[in-house]
């Protein structure tokens, strides 16, 4: 299913995050896609957008960073919309709602859509807070449909305030291609790190920040190891998640687990670093629609994870849940995975993958998010 109306995506920013790897997953999932896209980045290029570059879209880098340059941004990105005379506009988080949002209108593009790609506003970021509360103000004036990652994200924002019937939800959706265990080196991270195929290996895999919850992760290993004897590692798998990170070093010494952590940092290998785990844990204060969770899960890992955002729309029965925030829930979680038979285990990743693949595929993505553009070009 083909869109053919020209279309500019402005996003926050293009490092690696849920939001910008949805972004690009959508838009290589249409190979003619290309010939119709602009990319507009709030906060410079990154990893995404230089992987984008490279398979033919057009980028812009503005620097929004700043109150002193702020102006001159905002009129660099409505000469940007101006210039391409685009059908509509689709913006990607916060910030991109606003300024982008704001932008095409001074641009006289009357065509936006807004996305919303979290359930709660990310712990600690009072400015992103009050800018949210303003977005749900112009929520009735700017655009005409917000796109909302998960059924949680949908009614948490219509309790912020946000106009409730210009919404609709497309769940994340996920390319099978790069993340099939059929395909994927299992034993090149083992081999790397000196692992064995009879060691096991319970992994995260997130930027470090309390919405994803390493510190709850840490404090469950802990008590995991005084009620369950067997031997694990434990390995973090993310940006600031590496052996650079005296804050994070010092947390996991404090309970006397530095023999037990393997830190990998930020990654551009997460197939391989997930062919590598034999159980995955998603440990998260918050989420909108997990994509750590739905790619560990297309691996046919076991996985447990908490009960936020729509995990369990994703996961449905093939994940242990737990409550989030909840070290004492989390440990229990895995201490179940853990002494499960390893057959038994194996199902439960096969279960999940066979989920995530029916239900949650990034073609089944692709054309929701285009059955919302023909309708607005309508």
């Amino acid at each position: 299913m083909n869109n053919p109306h020209k279309i500019i995506h402005i996003i926050t920013g293009l490092n690696v995050g849920g939001a910008e790897q949805m972004l690009k997953r959508l838009l290589l999932s249409d190979p003619n896609s290309k010939d119709n896209v602009v990319i507009i980045s709030l906060s410079g290029n990154g990893e995404i957008g230089r992987s984008l570059e490279l398979s033919g879209y057009q980028i812009h880098a503005l620097d929004f960073h700043g109150l002193s340059t702020l102006l001159t941004n905002f009129a660099a990105l409505v000469k940007l919309i101006k210039a391409n005379k685009p059908a509509m506009v689709q913006t990607w988080m916060y910030h991109a709602d606003f300024f982008g949002g704001l932008a095409a209108r001074v641009a006289g593009c009357p065509n936006v859509i807004w996305g919303i790609r979290n359930t709660f506003v990310p712990i600690n970021s009072k400015k992103t807070y009050w800018l949210m509360r303003a977005c749900a103000m112009l929520s009735y004036v700017v655009p005409k449909k917000i796109i909302c990652v998960a059924e949680a994200a949908r009614k948490k924002h219509i309790s912020y305030g946000y106009h409730a019937k210009k919404m609709c939800v497309i769940p994340n959706g996920f390319d099978f291609t790069c993340f099939d265990a059929e395909q994927v080196d299992k034993k090149r991270i083992r081999q790397e790190l000196g692992l064995s195929d009879s060691d096991f290996v319970v992994g995260c895999v997130g930027r470090l920040h309390l919405d994803k919850g390493q510190d709850v992760f840490i404090t469950a290993v802990a008590l995991l190891e005084k009620i369950h004897d067997q031997r694990v590692h434990f390995m973090l798998v993310g940006r600031g998640c590496d052996n650079n990170n005296a804050e994070l070093l010092h947390q996991i010494d404090s309970f006397g687990l530095s023999a037990s952590f393997i830190l990998l940092g930020e990654r551009h290998d997460i197939p391989e670093c997930l062919a590598a785990m034999d159980v995955f844990c998603m440990p998260s204060r918050t989420e909108g629609f997990p994509n750590g969770l739905g790619e560990a899960m297309s691996m046919g890992l076991p996985c447990v994870a908490t009960h936020v955002g729509d995990a369990k729309v994703l996961a449905g029965d093939t994940v242990i849940m737990v409550a989030p925030d909840d070290p004492m829930a989390l440990a229990a979680g895995l201490t179940k995975i853990i002494c499960m038979h390893p057959e038994e285990r194996k199902r439960l990743g096969m279960h999940a993958a066979s989920r995530v693949r029916e239900q949650f595929s990034i073609d089944k993505a692709r054309d929701r998010f285009y059955d919302v553009y023909r309708e607005i070009a309508e």
